[in-house]
């Protein structure tokens, strides 16, 4: 299972509250994020309630401000626990409704251009395991959370173009 505690200051300071599972709103518990800390699992963050907005994946650790995480603001507003997975399978697509070159991966890539060769990812589809998709290389830019399903186009994955710079599995470290 999994452990994040929520602060709603900087350096684990202020009230805070404690989350084992998903929770779509955590408005009623916090009026802001300030910082958090993982014990245990993978998780992605979201900015707005429902698990909309922008993303932050989290692995265990400690994060003192929103800019550890990555984040535009403190504000966090709901979570999803990210389960455990053995293996790890994707496919990538060059044009949207899993048309075109397609390519498979298994493993993370820090820059799908230089290994693939591809100016666009259209469509994807999520075989095993889950991952993090972000839209520059070297696991920068804004994060989309990829679970086992289908990905006809982008927008289906929570993007507003087709940029994707780099993959990396959901896997806890520890």
């Amino acid at each position: 299972m999994g452990k994040i505690t929520f602060y709603e200051d900087r350096g684990f300071q202020g009230r805070c509250f404690e989350c084992s599972s998903d929770h779509p709103n955590l408005q009623p518990y916090l009026s802001r994020c300030g910082s958090i800390r993982v014990d245990s699992g993978c998780w992605m963050l979201y900015e707005r309630p429902n698990f909309q907005g922008p993303q932050y994946f989290l692995r265990r650790g400690d994060y003192s401000d929103h800019q550890q995480w990555m984040g535009l603001s403190d504000s966090v507003r709901s979570c999803r626990l990210i389960p455990p997975m053995g293996s790890h399978r994707l496919r990538l697509y060059e044009r949207e409704d899993h048309k075109g070159h397609m390519m498979e991966l298994s493993e993370d890539c820090s820059c799908i251009q230089d290994r693939f060769h591809l100016g666009e990812v259209r469509s994807l589809q999520v075989l095993e395991g889950c991952w993090v998709l972000y839209e520059m290389p070297n696991y920068q830019g804004r994060q989309y959370l990829l679970r086992p399903q289908e990905y006809r186009r982008y927008h289906d994955w929570g993007a507003g173009d087709a940029k994707a710079g780099s993959l990396r599995r959901v896997v806890d470290l520890y």
